[in-house]
């Protein structure tokens, strides 16, 4: 690697970071939402339409804060 290169991308390097750590964090998040409506509509078939709206909306809501903030690291 060039030096000219390394000086270059070196700034970056915390935006980069941060923007890894804001997609694996909204990951978690959408894969604990998923899990967790799964159990519940397994537990209460009836209440399925409920869950899922509901978890259709945090999840909506979720991935807006994870692109706001990977929109605002930049």
């Amino acid at each position: 690697m060039s030096l000219a290169l390394v000086q270059e991308v070196t700034p970056m390097v915390p935006n980069l970071v941060g923007a890894g750590l804001i997609v694996i964090g909204a990951g978690i998040g959408l894969g604990k939402i998923g899990g967790s409506a799964m159990e519940g509509i397994a537990r209460q078939p009836e209440a399925t339409n409920k869950i899922q709206t509901a978890m259709i909306i945090i999840a909506a809501l979720l991935e807006g804060l994870a692109f706001g903030a990977l929109f605002l690291g930049k």
